[in-house]
């Protein structure tokens, strides 16, 4: 049976409202905007689009001696390429929409959000790890609610010793892992709830300094799970709705309902992340 959503005279609303519900559902579901940076997403048209990323500039302090010498103020452009995308499409009949008494478009924007971000986070956080060095490398022991807080707090050293601000930390863990954590002795470090259930981008809470997401769609690799802790500054990321639309069906009494999401990543400062493998 085909699965029922508009009523004829709704179609035309479609491409307008569903692309903003999909793309506003999109980022309250994803954990990759609360742990990515999105300042540079600006206009994306289409697969293929490049966004520029500008660096700060470094200034450097010499000793003085009696002399002044003036160096020129450089900066590096780096190239974040969108060259990824997914698309959801499916049947929306005529008769089943005419019967349906729920609200089909807030449905379907929903469940097509959900979806589009298992599949995008799955994506993004299975990838970057390759090009993060070693951070927390459990290789001696397994995870367990006596090890897991060292575990967290060894990040944090390693982000300290990088000289990264302790200001927008965030902290990406398996739900087991958060699970270890809660029965860890938390006694040497701030936790805290959010005061009701976690939200859907999975957000638990703080600990130490970081604020901590809950992921399903973390990689396994060859038996560990890679974790991130780090600040946004470290990844890269955009994604844009790019086309909402319907087609009418052939074959059928019913449209078509289709849409396409571009979007690209890159780790663009690899001193802002700790790589955490976890057995």
């Amino acid at each position: 049976m085909a699965f029922p959503t508009f009523s004829a005279a709704q179609q035309k609303f479609i491409p307008e409202v569903f692309s903003k519900k999909l793309q506003a559902k999109f980022y309250a579901a994803s954990v990759l905007p609360q742990i990515s940076n999105t300042d540079w997403q600006g206009e994306i048209s289409g697969q293929g689009d490049k966004v520029h990323i500008r660096s700060v500039p470094t200034v450097a302090i010499n000793d003085y001696t009696g002399s002044v010498t003036y160096a020129d103020v450089t900066t590096t452009d780096t190239e974040l390429l969108i060259d990824q995308a997914k698309y959801f499409a499916f049947n929306a009949d005529d008769i089943l929409a005419q019967q349906s008494d729920i609200d089909m478009v807030n449905q379907a924007s929903q469940d097509a959000a959900e979806q589009m971000k298992i599949s995008v986070d799955t994506t993004v956080l299975g990838a970057i790890y390759s090009g993060l060095s070693a951070g927390v490398d459990d290789t001696g022991a397994v995870a367990s609610s006596s090890t897991m807080l060292g575990y967290v707090l060894d990040a944090g050293q390693k982000l300290d010793e990088a000289n990264v601000p302790e200001s927008g930390r965030f902290l990406v863990l398996a739900p087991k892992h958060i699970n270890m954590l809660k029965q860890s002795d938390l006694k040497s470090v701030n936790i805290t709830g959010d005061g009701t259930s976690p939200l859907r981008n999975g957000k638990v809470g703080t600990i130490d300094r970081f604020t901590v997401y809950s992921s399903n769609n973390l990689p396994t690799v060859s038996g560990q799970k890679m974790s991130y802790a780090g600040t946004k500054h470290g990844i890269a990321f955009a994604s844009q709705i790019s086309q909402v639309e319907t087609v009418r069906r052939e074959a059928t009494f019913g449209d078509g309902v289709r849409g396409l999401n571009v979007f690209g990543y890159k780790v663009v400062k690899e001193d802002a992340l700790c790589l955490m493998k976890l057995t």
